[in-house]
């Protein structure tokens, strides 16, 4: 039974010395941000599903310029949605129309209607594989088996989330290290695979311990967490690691832009919603104008990624006026607990605090585990 609280079989498999692990992200990480994480002894994550496989590539090498300690590199096993190879002009122009009157009065370009490019998750993961990445995360499904295969013999240790047990039980199934365990909480996209997002929102209060008593590999708690309160409540519910990703993205060393930063550290950021009006897919950030005109009844949404490629053109320009009523603010629902700006400095704080309260429960939560599984 572990001594300490940041001692336990997820923290061994990863060799990190205190089991907090920074959300990937998406497309606002950074390798700064990453290394700081990892270098202070937690696990940094970067959210590459973006990015074509020689960028993907290019981030590996730096992320290592920066770190000796592991990190997690993560991807999207579902790239696109249904219809986005066959969306035409006619759609595009419908999905368009709510954003044309925004994009004139912030002088930007019209855009123009593009045929769909697809990218592979499997040229993507190639990447990963090649590069022996220390940890391979993912979310939107199950990788291919031979992914995984590969991934074990290569000693890369593999993490899938879960929005409901169902998806908890099936990651297992097929072999994964450990579990996220996704409430609706989270801010950013819903990583939804067995039924449809809107169907799979559970609460991390209780979908942690739901996941915990159906699988046998360690739980990782994600979704609203962002103090020492939220910390020790997830180790408590029978998480052996927590995932954090809005306390880390107002910090400064995130990619997020300096308006998404402040819009994170404003007294706003405590009224989030779900859209999926920013990119195609189920997500959540603070409640602003473009989130409210997106979710009125009737307005056309590309399927995922061109809505988030359409979306993408004002933002451009709503982020060079300095209009954050008008920019996708990612964000979960605890952004207002979260006064972070400097990484070491938020981190440091916390396996403070969570040393001084976190034992008896580590060990009531160890034991219950043990006895759960024998």
């Amino acid at each position: 039974m572990p001594s300490r609280w940041n001692e336990n079989r997820l923290t061994a498999k990863l060799g990190i010395d205190y089991p907090v692990i920074q959300g990937p992200l998406g497309g606002l990480s950074s390798q700064r941000l990453t290394a700081a994480v990892s270098n202070f002894g937690g696990l940094g994550s970067f959210g590459a599903h973006g990015l074509a496989p020689e960028a993907i590539k290019d981030v590996i090498g730096e992320i290592r310029s920066l770190t000796s300690k592991p990190f997690a590199m993560n991807l999207w096993v579902s790239m696109e949605d249904e219809g986005a190879r066959t969306s035409d002009e006619n759609a595009f122009n419908r999905s368009l129309a709510p954003l044309t009157t925004h994009l004139a009065a912030l002088g930007a370009p019209r855009p123009t209607f593009k045929p769909y490019l697809s990218a592979r998750f499997e040229d993507q993961a190639r990447v990963l594989l090649d590069a022996k990445v220390p940890v391979f995360s993912f979310i939107f499904g199950i990788p291919p088996r031979e992914v995984l295969e590969e991934c074990r013999a290569k000693h890369i240790v593999t993490i899938g989330t879960a929005t409901t047990p169902e998806e908890g039980a099936a990651l297992q199934e097929a072999g994964v290290d450990a579990i996220v365990a996704s409430g609706f909480e989270a801010g950013g996209h819903r990583g939804s695979f067995l039924r449809a997002a809107g169907d799979s929102l559970m609460g991390t209060l209780s979908l942690v311990p739901q996941v915990a008593d159906v699988v046998n590999v360690p739980v990782i708690a994600a979704g609203g967490i962002a103090d020492v309160r939220g910390v020790v409540a997830a180790l408590a519910l029978g998480a052996e690691a927590v995932q954090m990703g809005t306390v880390f993205l107002a910090c400064e060393e995130s990619g997020a832009s300096v308006l998404h930063r402040q819009a994170l550290r404003g007294k706003k950021a405590g009224h989030t919603a779900l859209t999926k009006g920013f990119t195609g897919r189920l997500a959540r950030g603070i409640h602003n104008r473009l989130l409210e005109e997106l979710n009125q009844e009737g307005t056309a949404i590309l399927p995922y990624p061109l809505q988030r490629r359409l979306v993408r053109n004002l933002s451009i320009a709503a982020e060079a006026a300095g209009r954050s009523d008008l920019l996708p603010l990612w964000a979960g629902q605890s952004a207002n607990l979260s006064t972070c700006t400097d990484a070491l400095a938020f981190l440091t704080s916390l396996v403070e605090e969570v040393s001084e309260i976190a034992g008896p429960i580590i060990r009531w939560s160890a034991t219950r585990r043990e006895k759960q599984n024998s």
